[in-house]
């Protein structure tokens, strides 16, 4: 299965979440995004994000100020995620 990749660096919180966010609701449960991101509050915010949300935060990882994320959509939608 590919991920998609989404490439937020430069991006100030709360963008990167909010990015991410966008395109995970347009993925199928199971698929995986890789997000790259330069702000530092991202590792907070994404972990966060997962734990409130139900994605799986799969990996973190920093290398030379980059850092990324692999997000692995929940199995399936919230009634929450669905009035949104």
């Amino acid at each position: 299965m590919a991920e998609t990749l989404l490439d937020v660096q430069g991006l100030s919180c709360p963008l990167p979440v909010l990015r991410a966010n966008r395109v995970l609701r347009g993925l199928q449960p199971g698929e995986k995004l890789r997000v790259l991101a330069t702000d530092r509050a991202a590792v907070a915010d994404f972990r966060a994000y997962c734990q409130e949300t139900g994605h799986a935060l799969i990996s973190c990882a920093e290398e030379a100020g980059v850092f990324s994320f692999t997000i692995r959509r929940r199995a399936a939608d919230t009634a929450q995620e669905s009035a949104a």
